[in-house]
């Protein structure tokens, strides 16, 4: 077992449960991504066991999506490769400055791991992926959320160049801070792997079901349609020409998707 850094957070009081959610849902206006969390929170609560849960989360940030009741009875564990990141979680147990990619930790230790917008930053996705099934006991679950590479935003965020990035975030988005140390965006890789029906056949080669999975339309575009209207028009408009033109159903606003896989 890797022995990076370890910051023990384990006196963080009760309140900052419910604050570190809040704060997840507040990133997620209404829209079909925060839609699909919700329903993603109704079969977390179906098919996790009761009593306490451990609960691993690979890149985690500031924030959590999990619901408060399964927040406030998990002892979470966090790893993240920023130290920024590490340093600025309010509500792990344990929060340690490593790389989800070699990191490993015993056998059969998580009921749950959470790897949210972290994957399509990881240049070695297949590592991380295995090491997220070994540390699962059976039955266990992985819930995985990415942008998808195959729509509009995401061969946007592939080919453009990183500043450009930085840019939508601070003027886009509204987000002052974006590219500081430790704040998003972070580098994109794209590994192959994030492609969601690549990644539905690794899994199934892998020992891991799929139980959930639904393709959203990126909260971007609900961001976009509050803060900037008349550029939400002109993105909307090209995205539905795109959709004329590509074969029938495909829809390239399809940004983000939400994938649980459990262990056989």
């Amino acid at each position: 077992m890797n022995k990076p850094a370890t910051i023990d957070f384990a006196t963080s009081t009760a309140i900052n449960v419910p604050a570190a959610y809040t704060q997840a849902l507040h990133d997620l206006i209404p829209g079909e991504a925060r839609d699909s969390l919700f329903a993603i929170h109704d079969v977390l609560r179906r098919e996790l066991p009761q009593g306490r849960l451990a609960t691993y989360e690979a890149g985690g940030g500031s924030c959590s999506v999990l619901p408060t009741e399964l927040l406030s009875r998990s002892h979470v564990t966090v790893v993240d490769i920023d130290e920024d990141q590490v340093r600025n979680n309010t509500y792990a147990d344990e929060a340690i400055l490593g790389d989800v990619q070699t990191y490993r930790f015993g056998r059969e230790v998580f009921d749950l791991v959470i790897c949210y917008n972290v994957i399509e930053h990881l240049p070695d996705v297949e590592s991380a992926l295995l090491n997220f099934r070994d540390a699962l006991k059976r039955g266990g679950m992985i819930l995985i959320g990415a942008p998808n590479p195959r729509s509009l935003s995401g061969v946007v965020t592939k080919y453009s160049p990183h500043w450009f990035h930085v840019w939508f975030y601070q003027h886009i988005r509204g987000i002052k801070d974006a590219g500081l140390p430790g704040e998003p965006p972070f580098p994109t890789f794209f590994h192959p792997l994030v492609t969601l029906p690549r990644l539905a056949a690794f899994a199934a080669a892998n020992g891991l079901e799929v139980i959930y999975r639904r393709e959203v339309e990126s909260p971007r575009y609900p961001e976009m349609r509050r803060r900037k209207p008349l550029f939400a028009t002109l993105v909307d408009a090209g995205a539905a020409v795109l959709n004329a033109v590509l074969p029938r159903g495909t829809d390239v606003r399809r940004g983000d998707y939400h994938v649980i896989l459990r262990k056989s």
